[in-house]
C-alpha cells in the first residue's frame, strides 16, 4: 500500500480562494491515480467547509486552515476557522419548503457535508470550529 500524501495550507479570506484548495486536492488525487469521478463528492465537501469557515470565522482572524490526507482508499479533510464557535447540536435541519419560499437559500452546508461523508466530526468552542471528514474513495 502506498504511503498517504498530505497537504496543509492556510487560506486568507479572499474571493474564490477555495479553488486553490480544490486544485491541491486534485493534484494529490492524480498523484495517487484516483479517478476524477471518485473525488467529486470530496470537492463539494471541501468547498462547503471552506465557505462555512469564512462565513462564520469572524473578522479577528479570518483565515482558514485546510488539510488533506489521501490514500487510494480514502481522503481525510480537516478545516478549521478561528471564530467564536457555536453549538453544533443546536443547528436545525432546514425545512425544504421554508428554504424554497424564503429569501435565504443558505443553511444547507452542514447537512450536505454530513450526507456526503463516511465520517463527519465537528468540534466548536470559543477558539473556533474544527471539522474532520472522512470520505471513502474505494
Amino acid at each position: 500500500m502506498q504511503e498517504p500524501v498530505q497537504l496543509k495550507m492556510t487560506l486568507p479570506k479572499i474571493p474564490d480562494i477555495e479553488l486553490v484548495a480544490l486544485e491541491g486536492l486534485e493534484r494529490l488525487s492524480k498523484h495517487l491515480g484516483i479517478a476524477e469521478e471518485k473525488i467529486g463528492e470530496a470537492r463539494i465537501i471541501v468547498t462547503e467547509a471552506i465557505i462555512n469557515a469564512f462565513e462564520h470565522g469572524g473578522d479577528k482572524n479570518p483565515g482558514a486552515q485546510v488539510e488533506f490526507t489521501l490514500t487510494t482508499k480514502e481522503v481525510i479533510i480537516f478545516v478549521r476557522d478561528f471564530g467564536g464557535g457555536f453549538e453544533p447540536s443546536a443547528v436545525a435541519t432546514p425545512a425544504i419548503d421554508d428554504k424554497l419560499k424564503g429569501a435565504s437559500k443558505r443553511g444547507w452546508g452542514l447537512n450536505l457535508m454530513k450526507s456526503l461523508s463516511d465520517d463527519f466530526r465537528i468540534e466548536s468552542d470559543s477558539n473556533g470550529t474544527r471539522i474532520t471528514i472522512k470520505k471513502l474513495l474505494a
